[in-house]
C-alpha cells in the first residue's frame, strides 16, 4: 500500500477570482459547495493569507470562503472604477461578492478590519448571519485601546503632519510589531505573514489607501450604536474569541457583546492581536463547538 494512502486527507484551499461591484476579488475556498458555509473577512493588513491554517481545519465540515478585501491581498481595482477606500465601499464590494456567490445563508467570522464589514452586512441582511465569531473585532467604544492614539489625532486634525505619522505601521517594523505586541513566544509567529503585509503594503498608491481608511475608521465607531441594536434584535450565535495582550481591540470590547448578546460566547487566548498565528487550534476548536451546537445554516 503506498505511504500517502496512509495519510489523513486534509482540504485545500483553491485560489480563485470573480469580479464583482467592478472589482476583480481573489478569494480562497474550500470544502464541500454544499456545507454550512464560513465567510471569512480579515483585517489590516493583511489578507485571505491570514486564514491559510484555519481554512484547513474547518473544510471538512463547512465551505470556507475568504475573500481579500479592496485594498488587501491580491484583490484588484481597475484604475478606471475610480474607487472611494471607505468602509462602506468595502462592504458594498463584500456584499457583491457574497451575491456573485450566491450565499444566502452564512456565519461569518470578523477580525479587525473585517467586524465593520462583516456588521454592514448583518445590518443590509440580517436573514443571512447564522452566527457570528469576532476575533479581536471590535464594535464597542470601550474596546478601543490606547494604540489608537495617532489615529485619533488624525480623526480629530486631519492634517498633513498626522497623515503622515501613521506611514510608520506600513514599515516591516511596524507589521512585526502589530503581530509580535502581546506575544510570549515570538518565534511561534510566521515571519512570511508580517513580511508578505509589508511588500503588499509598499506597493505603489498602497499607503495613501490605507491612510484613506484610516480616517474613515471613525465611521464605524458612529455605527457601533447600530451593531449593537443588531446584537439585540436578532441575538446571533456569537463568540468573541479574543487576543488579550491585543494593543488595539482590548478585552473590555469582548466583554461587551455579552450586555447586547446574553447568550454571546467568550474565550480568551494569551497573545496578541494576530491570534490565529499563535492559537488557530483553539480558535478552530471553538468555532466548530459553536457551529456544531446548533448555530450552523439548515
Amino acid at each position: 500500500m503506498p505511504i500517502t494512502s496512509q495519510l489523513p486527507s486534509i482540504p485545500r484551499a483553491a485560489l480563485r477570482t470573480v469580479e464583482a461591484d467592478g472589482v476583480s476579488v481573489f478569494y480562497r475556498e474550500a470544502g464541500p459547495a454544499d456545507a454550512p458555509v464560513i465567510l471569512l473577512l480579515h483585517g489590516f493588513a493583511s489578507s485571505s493569507h491570514m486564514f491559510r491554517e484555519l481554512i484547513p481545519r474547518l473544510a471538512s465540515h463547512y465551505r470556507v470562503i475568504a475573500p481579500d478585501m479592496p485594498g488587501f491581498g491580491f484583490t484588484t481595482v481597475p484604475a478606471a472604477r475610480n474607487y472611494t477606500y471607505t468602509f462602506d465601499a468595502l462592504a458594498k464590494t463584500v456584499q457583491a461578492f457574497v451575491e456573485q456567490l450566491g450565499l444566502k445563508r452564512y456565519a461569518v467570522y470578523v477580525f479587525d478590519y473585517g467586524a465593520p464589514v462583516g456588521f454592514r452586512l448583518a445590518l443590509a441582511q440580517p436573514e443571512r448571519i447564522s452566527a457570528i465569531v469576532s476575533q479581536n473585532g471590535n464594535a464597542y467604544e470601550e474596546g478601543l485601546g490606547d494604540a489608537w492614539g495617532p489615529v485619533r489625532r488624525y480623526w480629530a486634525n486631519p492634517i498633513a503632519e498626522n497623515r503622515e505619522t501613521l506611514r510608520a505601521a506600513f514599515t516591516l517594523e511596524g507589521q512585526r510589531s502589530d503581530y509580535l505586541a502581546g506575544v510570549s513566544n515570538p518565534q511561534s509567529v510566521a515571519p512570511e505573514a508580517y513580511f508578505l503585509d509589508t511588500a503588499l503594503l509598499q506597493r505603489p498608491g498602497n499607503a495613501d489607501i490605507q491612510l484613506d481608511l484610516f480616517l474613515d475608521y471613525a465611521s464605524n465607531i458612529k455605527l457601533y450604536p447600530d451593531f449593537q441594536a443588531y446584537f439585540r434584535a436578532a441575538k446571533p450565535p456569537l463568540l468573541a474569541i479574543w487576543g488579550k495582550h491585543d494593543p488595539y481591540f482590548i478585552p473590555p470590547g469582548a466583554e461587551a457583546y455579552r450586555r447586547d448578546n446574553p447568550n454571546a460566547r467568550m474565550q480568551f487566548l494569551d497573545t496578541g492581536h494576530c491570534a490565529l498565528e499563535t492559537h488557530v487550534d483553539d480558535i478552530a476548536g471553538a468555532i466548530h463547538e459553536l457551529l456544531s451546537d446548533g448555530a450552523s445554516q439548515s
